[in-house]
């Protein structure tokens, strides 16, 4: 009896000896990056009519499917943003475009604040866009403005479409600032002149900025107030463009400098413009998309240092 009591304890302590062995680490089978398509965004600059130049890049991107995931957009970038995130195929901002005219969206006024009201502009706006709302786009959308106070950057991308565009669009001296909320608003180009950085901020990968370059006054001079105040306002975003091009990966820049800010009427050759410098860039841009990074984990994307982009 004591025999099989020790054998019994002799058991107990291997079990016990074996249980409390260290076992070793489990080999973990390597990890497989599903890879992902990187999310590309469009920042569309401002520049009047010179805008139109927009459409033409839109249109070669549309033709060689290259997918357009988020879109940002200031002044004439912004209307044109809003109509083509809004469900506007790019046959249909050709054709509004070729029929509008400047005073389609604007009328004299007298006021201390400018010379033309845009409050014609929501009528307009309303004609062709097709949401009132940035959450009925199909494509998301960042609306840039200037808060003319304390000329912080105004960024909208919820809420209210049409009053943001408005505000956005309104040139100061040109047109009334634009109140929205507790905000005075003007032009977004005073804070995003191409608004790359709002793009960042949405989560674009590869950022495709088009800046449309262009003189407002001729070799012979300006011919009014308003030529010396775009002119201004021009060498000004050239001295502090440094910041937009640092995130942006391709800078596009349409050859648009011979028209002016209200030639509506040469919307074809506007178009056209666009085409060209899309075109030239398509190798670059392709490159996006064969060269997909796989996906990385929160931990890995906050350890990292994102490279700045490239200045075309």
């Amino acid at each position: 009896m004591k025999r099989h009591f020790n054998r019994i304890v002799r058991s107990m302590r291997a079990f016990g000896h074996e249980f409390n062995r260290p076992r070793p680490e489990p080999r973990l089978k390597p990890h497989s990056a599903t890879p992902r398509r990187p999310l590309i965004g469009v920042a569309l600059g401002g520049g009047f009519a010179r805008g139109l130049a927009h459409i033409g890049v839109l249109k070669v991107l549309e033709q060689e499917n290259i997918p357009i995931d988020l879109i940002a957009g200031t002044s004439i970038g912004a209307v044109v943003g809003a109509g083509y995130a809004s469900g506007m195929t790019v046959s249909d901002l050709q054709e509004t475009a070729a029929q509008v005219r400047f005073k389609d969206f604007s009328r004299w006024t007298v006021s201390r604040f400018g010379l033309f009201s845009n409050d014609k502009m929501a009528a307009f706006l309303r004609t062709f866009i097709r949401c009132k709302t940035f959450e009925e786009l199909r494509v998301p959308l960042s609306v840039t403005a200037t808060d003319i106070v304390t000329g912080e950057p105004a960024v909208f991308s919820s809420g209210d479409l049409i009053d943001p565009v408005r505000a956005s669009c309104a040139y100061p001296g040109m047109f009334l600032p634009v109140r929205i909320n507790d905000q005075w608003l003007v032009d977004g180009f005073l804070a995003h002149s191409v608004p790359a950085t709002p793009l960042r901020q949405m989560g674009a990968d590869k950022v495709l900025a088009i800046h449309l370059r262009s003189q407002w006054v001729k070799p012979k001079g300006p011919r009014h107030a308003l030529d010396v105040i775009g002119q201004c306002f021009s060498i000004a975003q050239d001295k502090t463009s440094h910041g937009w091009r640092s995130d942006s990966d391709l800078v596009l820049e349409p050859e648009i400098g011979e028209f002016g800010y209200d030639d509506f009427a040469s919307s074809a050759a506007l178009f056209q413009a666009g085409e060209q410098a899309a075109r030239a860039a398509l190798p670059q841009i392709r490159a996006w998309i064969a060269a997909e990074p796989p996906v990385v984990s929160k931990q890995q994307s906050s350890a990292g240092v994102r490279q700045p982009g490239v200045g075309g």
